[in-house]
């Protein structure tokens, strides 16, 4: 359970998590209380813990007030809800009357999974496409290069890597590029470098 603020209090979740795991005829094995903490942060201790004991499989079922007490995004969720699965957990949400070790609680876990696994799918297609695009127009993609040299800087660079054996890190740094940059200059023949 969980509540935003610190003037709420998770009383009335409690209450409702208590009674269907009384009238379930299950016993009840612990209590995860988020107090005053945002769904959307990723520092949640309770919930932490929650994930350390299912991992542990110290609990055969996980029950939750509603779904957005325990994830905040459907990817969080059904990450959630497989883990549950891979450790053979189920996983219950009182107000949705979901229960996955009931059939019908399985079948919205399928559906729940093929949205997520379509939403995914749409989120990489966007990605390519937005790719492809950027470079039809000659846009160059990946990290822009800290820096260009002269022909007459790689020249200096190389000579005091060969001549004084100065560390890469040391030569990327006083050129302005990256150590990756530095030693590809030093390994490569002068006649491929680039004239500028």
């Amino acid at each position: 359970m969980r509540v935003s603020s610190g003037e709420q209090n998770t009383g009335a979740q409690e209450r409702a998590l208590r009674e269907y795991v009384q009238r379930r005829g299950w016993k009840l094995q612990q209590i995860y209380r988020d107090q005053g903490v945002c769904g959307a942060s990723s520092n949640r201790p309770a919930l932490n813990e929650l994930l350390k004991a299912c991992r542990r499989g110290s609990f055969d079922v996980v029950v939750v007030w509603k779904f957005d007490r325990f994830a905040r995004s459907l990817k969080q969720l059904m990450s959630g809800l497989e883990m549950c699965r891979a450790f053979g957990i189920d996983f219950v949400s009182v107000t949705e009357s979901i229960d996955t070790s009931l059939p019908s609680g399985e079948l919205v876990f399928q559906m729940i999974g093929a949205v997520a696994q379509f939403e995914r799918s749409l989120i990489g297609e966007r990605v390519k496409s937005g790719l492809a695009n950027a470079r039809a127009k000659g846009k160059p993609l990946g990290r822009p290069p800290l820096g260009k040299l002269t022909r007459a800087e790689t020249c200096q660079l190389r000579h005091e890597r060969a001549q004084r054996h100065v560390p890469f890190r040391v030569l990327a740094k006083k050129f302005g590029v990256s150590v990756w940059t530095a030693h590809r200059l030093c390994a490569r023949p002068l006649s491929r470098l680039p004239l500028k």
